[in-house]
């Protein structure tokens, strides 16, 4: 394990050019402290769990210190935000610090957030305060948790520092991982600008360094494409699967390597409600739950318009044209598995959606219906779970079709059901109040119930003793937290 100082940086970005990023130093914290920290995400460094615990650990990560190779860029980048082109935004508050590889030969991305200002802060002050760098580190460790993927997030540093938002905050920092920052929005920059040179070197860069496979394609530049849809495809069934809502889907906000990224008023569904709105700041549902899906393929389709100059518009649609079957797919196939099931019927997709009808017209848990449909036999779990539900003649209907459903699936012993659907059902999610409970206390200076639930999160799946009350349905209040961008 290493220590702080051997890490090892290699800034591929940064090389890029001044045209792609602009040199900022950090805005350091006043009184940097540690709040909360991932060992998984400092195993991706090699680092030294123990060193989190060091004060220069949170000098560095709060701004105060630099390492000497590190090389903070803050990006430019435009975007669809909520449908409209905005032709400038950026890191506003945000930087890459530097690329760190391990001893695998992995490079990852040190991402800053908090950082201060920068050229593209616009009217903001470049600061990020406690409450949306905790909930950023949560979401960030709990998907990863779920096979959801994902940027990671190694610590957050909280400060002394005031910030004012709605009231007067203090101010905190976030490190965020992935193994690229760059986004839809970089190559909508350089298509808008006409600047034909950069957006090629982008394009080159992009495409050597995370798609190299497709250097051994006929149309390298499609083959990428491809990917990249492929890729969301795949990660947007996941959010569907298991109840995610990212609530700010603009071009910006979608990463070219198809992770989840750049939190904001993010929310797991608790109640089944296609049509929930997490971002309260969403006034039109732009970005509700069920929208989702089509937002992801009109953003794939403001990428695909940035790289009209490298692919023929024919190929581009034809790319395209693969998201929905790829997204049906993925999607199905979760959900088969969250109903235990083993094989493939033609019938399967209706007996989801007819579910899920049933459970948004009852106001069932989503989350804690699936974990117990995989507790016992599906004739007992049926009726048990039975009286969460108002259509009583509906859901019978349903439960006599789902148990001739296991019951041809094969034959399974009720512990291989409930070992397999566990599996892949969680028993703990990041709902709004969890999050909320744990901002509260760390706001008065108590980052002990951060530490306990980013610990429940990171095994989603396994029952633990003693946590209990992480695993209930939420109180009325918590259903109805409004969370806004600033969150």
């Amino acid at each position: 394990m290493k220590a702080l100082d051997e890490l090892t940086f290699d800034n591929r970005f940064a090389r890029l050019g001044d045209a792609f990023s602009t040199h900022v130093l950090p805005e350091p914290l006043d009184a940097p402290r540690l709040v909360v920290a991932s060992e998984a995400a400092m195993a991706l460094l090699d680092l030294d769990p123990a060193v989190a615990e060091t004060p220069v650990f949170a000098e560095l990560f709060g701004g105060n210190k630099l390492w000497a190779e590190a090389e903070p860029r803050a990006m430019v980048y435009s975007g669809h935000q909520f449908g409209g082109y905005t032709p400038q935004l950026g890191d506003g508050r945000g930087l890459l610090l530097g690329e760190v590889y391990n001893e695998a030969g992995e490079h990852w991305d040190l991402h800053l957030k908090g950082a201060g200002m920068t050229p593209y802060s616009r009217m903001g002050d470049g600061r990020a305060v406690l409450r949306s760098s905790i909930r950023e580190f949560l979401a960030s460790e709990a998907l990863h948790a779920l096979g959801i993927p994902s940027s990671r997030a190694l610590c957050v540093i909280g400060s002394d520092t005031p910030v004012w938002r709605e009231k007067q905050e203090r101010g905190a920092m976030v490190l965020r991982m992935a193994h690229s920052h760059i986004r839809f929005g970089h190559f909508e920059y350089f298509y808008y600008t006409k600047k034909p040179e950069q957006q090629a070197q982008l394009a080159e860069h992009v495409l050597n360094l995370h798609y190299p496979e497709c250097r051994e394609q006929p149309e390298p530049y499609l083959a990428m494409f491809r990917e990249i849809v492929e890729r969301n495809a795949e990660l947007i069934a996941k959010w569907q699967a298991y109840g995610f809502c990212h609530g700010v889907m603009n071009t910006d906000n979608m990463s070219i390597l198809g992770i989840t990224f750049d939190f904001g008023p993010f929310a797991f569904l608790d109640d089944f409600d296609a049509h929930f709105i997490c971002n309260h700041s969403d006034h039109e549902g732009r970005y509700s739950f069920s929208n989702q899906v089509p937002i992801g393929q009109w953003n794939l389709s403001a990428l695909a318009q940035a790289l009209t100059p490298f692919i023929s518009v024919d190929a581009l649609k034809e790319a395209l044209g693969l998201y929905l079957p790829l997204y049906q797919a993925n999607y199905l196939d979760l959900m088969r598995r969250r109903l235990g099931l083993t094989t493939a019927e033609d019938d399967d997709q209706q007996l989801v959606e007819r579910l899920l009808k049933l459970m948004q017209n009852s106001g069932v848990d989503y989350t804690l219906f699936f974990r117990r449909l995989g507790d016992e036999s599906a004739a007992l779990a049926v009726a048990r779970l039975r009286d969460d539900f108002v259509d009583l003649a509906g859901f019978d209907a349903w439960a006599e079709q789902y148990k001739a459903r296991v019951e041809r699936d094969g034959e399974f012993s009720e512990e291989q059901r409930r070992a397999r659907m566990h599996a892949v059902n969680p028993l703990y999610i990041l709902r709004n109040y969890l999050a909320q409970n744990a901002i509260v206390a760390a706001e008065s200076g108590d980052y002990s119930e951060v530490r306990r639930l980013h610990a429940v999160l990171s095994k989603p799946f396994e029952e633990q003793a003693g946590m209990e009350q992480y695993a209930q349905r939420p109180p009325d209040w918590g259903k109805h937290l409004e969370i806004s961008c600033s969150s």
